[in-house]
């Protein structure tokens, strides 16, 4: 449909109600030419404090609502889910085939088979389920706090490590080897094709140029389908290989407590087999875990190093608030976590400061709405990193201050901070998970070591200037870091913890 027809039909429908506001647009091109397409959060930023919490654009054709509140977030995501919980096909494309979104759950359109994925992953991960694996976060958090001891200077490494241990063994029970994980190996390049390649706008310029297709990989603008024949290899090991290893361990009577084991197990029909429909499920599932969580986590540990370097005193009040709470006899646990709101609102901080995903996978309405005199079309809404950056409740937010989660009355804000795993039905599924192993890590780092900024060849310090990538998941560009045992004493409960494992 070209894209005057549709703009006259949008016409029809509207029945003079007015777009929501936003900035004038271009004949066709739309807002192509207003818009970073690399930190496109930015320009919807800037487009919030000019029109409001409710922002219209067009992108070559494609419309989007952008929503720049928490409040009007909870009011169109969660209130009227019913409407707002499908995906834009275009953000699922962008690599001309859908592989992202033949495993994805967070990619699925709204239906059946996404209804069928949500259910197995509440089963898997709701709050009560995740407590269960508590222990083995410690167990890895622990691991970490050793290899940094080691070398402290491949803090990216162990935090990318770490990330990936918790999130293989709570899904498949399967411990990573010590170097060079093949599995790990595969799951981490599609990621990378995953957060490089996709994005909202370069998929609307790609859909909306289709000569593309046939440019021919050795030409320029050809790369995308040499990343798709990739994909396409990765997806299939990705999804089969794991789970074939859960079903060899449990026959074997051998398999650790994990999310693919419980969903086998829930699924076995009476001769003891899940059907060939449950276990697709349950391959993607466990494939949208792992992607969902291991680079997100670690990125959020390098963003908290990168703020305990710039503000040395907020580390120093949370490792006082730990030493009077826990003392130096033992590593924190999560026993500890409702003792130690200051540590908690590092956390909550280091989650609005610089948030990693700085714009959510676009919901999509499934039908058009209308919300407070405003026409929404059916359109593609996304949340920017504005509702963290909101200065009328956070102000001076472009600074880290964990104060501004506490109450005159020094006790502890609740829900101080904009969702940070998604609104309504399309809420991170991993929440409980990626939480318990974010403030584990924090805790721990914490109790034990010194962060400071990193020293050259001659000694000095080196100045720190935060910098980010950019892309659909964002992380801080490489920082030099000091990190050190806080004592002796610190050093050897590490080394007796990691003994007793």
């Amino acid at each position: 449909m070209s894209i005057s027809i549709r703009v006259w039909k949008q016409r029809r429908l509207r029945r003079g109600l007015p777009l929501p506001p936003g900035p004038k647009r271009l004949p066709i091109l739309g807002n192509v030419s207003d818009l970073n397409v690399f930190e496109p959060w930015l320009t919807y930023t800037d487009w919030a404090k000019k029109y409001g919490d409710i922002v219209y654009s067009t992108i070559l054709g494609h419309e989007f609502v952008i929503i720049n509140s928490e409040k009007l977030a909870r009011t169109l995501l969660e209130q009227r889910s019913g409407v707002y919980s499908d995906r834009p096909y275009v953000f699922t494309n962008v690599l001309h085939v859908n592989i992202f979104h033949y495993f994805n759950t967070g990619l699925l359109p709204y239906g059946d088979l996404w209804r069928q994925h949500r259910k197995m992953f509440h089963a898997g991960f709701n709050k009560e389920a995740c407590r269960k694996y508590q222990s083995m976060q410690l167990q890895k958090v622990r691991q970490l706090l050793e290899n940094l001891t080691i070398s402290p200077t491949q803090f990216p490494v162990h935090l990318k490590t770490l990330a990936a241990a918790i999130i293989m063994t709570v899904t498949y029970g399967y411990d990573l080897a010590l170097v060079e994980d093949p599995l790990v190996t595969k799951l981490d390049r599609i990621i990378d094709l995953f957060i490089r390649e996709v994005g909202t706008e370069r998929a609307a310029l790609i859909e909306f140029i289709p000569f593309l297709q046939y440019i021919p990989v050795w030409l320029p603008g050809g790369m995308y389908k040499r990343r798709a024949v990739e994909c396409r290899g990765l997806a299939r090991d990705i999804l089969n290989d794991p789970v074939e290893y859960v079903k060899a361990e449990m026959a074997g009577g051998t398999t650790q407590q994990s999310l693919v084991k419980d969903l086998l197990s829930k699924c076995s029909t009476e001769n003891g087999v899940a059907t060939a429909e449950d276990e697709e499920a349950i391959k993607a599932i466990a494939a949208s875990s792992f992607f969902g969580a291991s680079s997100v986590t670690a990125s959020i540990l390098n963003v908290f190093l990168l703020a305990m370097i710039l503000h040395p005193e907020v580390q120093i009040k949370a490792q006082e608030e730990i030493d009077r709470v826990i003392g130096d006899s033992r590593l924190p646990d999560f026993s500890d976590q409702e003792g130690l709101p200051y540590v908690e609102a590092v956390y909550l901080e280091t989650l609005r400061w610089r948030p990693t995903v700085p714009c959510s996978i676009p919901h999509l309405t499934s039908t058009s709405d209308v919300y407070d005199g405003y026409y929404i079309p059916k359109v593609g809404l996304t949340g920017p990193r504005g509702m963290t950056h909101d200065e009328s409740r956070f102000p001076d937010s472009m600074s880290f201050k964990p104060e501004r989660h506490f109450l005159p009355t020094g006790e502890l804000i609740q829900g101080s901070l904009p969702q940070s795993f998604g609104f309504g039905r399309r809420k991170c599924s991993g929440q409980y998970i990626a939480d318990q192993s974010i403030w584990a890590s924090i805790v721990s780092i914490l109790a034990t070591f010194r962060i400071g900024k990193g020293k050259d060849s001659t000694g000095c310090e080196i100045d720190v200037n935060p910098k980010f990538t950019v892309g659909f998941a964002i992380r801080p560009k490489p920082f030099a870091c000091t990190i050190e045992p806080r004592s002796a004493n610190a050093e050897r409960l590490i080394c007796a913890s990691n003994r007793r494992e």
